[in-house]
């Protein structure tokens, strides 16, 4: 197996290792963490019923970044995501990390949610 295949798996394993343990109802929707090289996305979702209620990203229009993949930007999207999720009626989300380490652009994500006022 080549090296680019191997990563791939190891990351779908730690991705379903994680998802394994977290699920969204409707009372506390899970919030999923998607980080790219250049953006970071992150979305409220009920698993339930397979909706996603609040998204934000660095790409959005409403956040507004001059670079996408630092740790600022992150920290912005966590702001403007806990803004929509209390205008949506949302308080309490299960934290989902995917297959990214809860450190740097993942951590200030979360960190400025919690600050917006989300409960984790």
């Amino acid at each position: 197996m080549n090296r680019e295949k191997r990563k791939q798996v190891q990351r779908k394993k730690r991705h379903y290792r994680v998802r394994h343990r977290v699920h969204g109802t409707a009372e506390r929707p899970r919030l999923t963490v998607f980080r790219s090289l250049k953006n970071i996305y992150a979305q409220i979702i009920n698993d339930d019923e397979g909706r996603t209620l609040v998204s934000a990203g660095t790409l959005s229009k409403d956040v507004s970044v001059k670079k996408g993949g630092d740790v600022p930007a992150s920290a912005a999207v966590g702001t403007k995501l806990a803004e929509l999720a209390l205008a949506a009626g949302i308080r309490q989300v299960a934290f989902d990390r995917g297959c990214f380490r809860f450190h740097g652009r993942v951590k200030a994500l979360a960190d400025a949610a919690r600050k917006g006022g989300l409960q984790f």
